[in-house]
């Protein structure tokens, strides 16, 4: 099982990516091949995420996405739950008569870490993310390398 969908797991890799280089717009292009993703399902997560208020979106040939939250301001649940929100559980799911209206133990578990994922999510930032020691260049992927000396420019 995986706890973020792909959208959420991109979304985050893209503003990332956009944290990183916070001059300019960026181009959906430029943001997929940063982030390794396809641009026409990025597109999609960055449209969320505008709509959300987290990145500001220009159409045409001069357009872009720029982040518009600071780093130190913006949660990863927010990023999350613009584009997939975390689905809590309100009513066991196994229907059985015994339960009532009540979670049944097993899904009050469940239930109860969801809610712990929530809270670390809403208490790491965007920034946290950024602190994070970078790996050896072997090891790097698109996410993790700084942007190269003319990578703004690319706009």
């Amino acid at each position: 099982m995986k706890l973020l969908s792909e959208a959420s797991e991109s979304g985050l890799r893209a503003v990332v990516w956009m944290a990183r280089r916070p001059q300019g717009l960026h181009k959906v292009k430029e943001i997929a091949e940063g982030i390794q993703a396809a641009p026409g399902y990025l597109v999609k997560v960055l449209q969320d995420l505008a709509r959300s208020g987290i990145l500001s979106a220009r159409r045409g040939s001069q357009g872009g996405f720029s982040l518009l939250r600071k780093p130190e301001g913006l949660t990863v649940l927010e990023v999350i739950s613009a584009i997939d929100p975390i689905e809590r559980i309100k009513n066991c799911p196994l229907q059985l008569d015994a339960h009532g209206q009540q979670l049944c133990p097993l899904h009050r578990r469940i239930d109860d870490a969801l809610a712990s994922v929530e809270r670390s999510f809403r208490s790491s930032t965007i920034a946290d993310l950024l602190t994070v020691p970078q790996p050896a260049p072997t090891q790097c992927n698109a996410l993790c390398r700084p942007p190269a000396p003319d990578d703004s420019q690319d706009a």
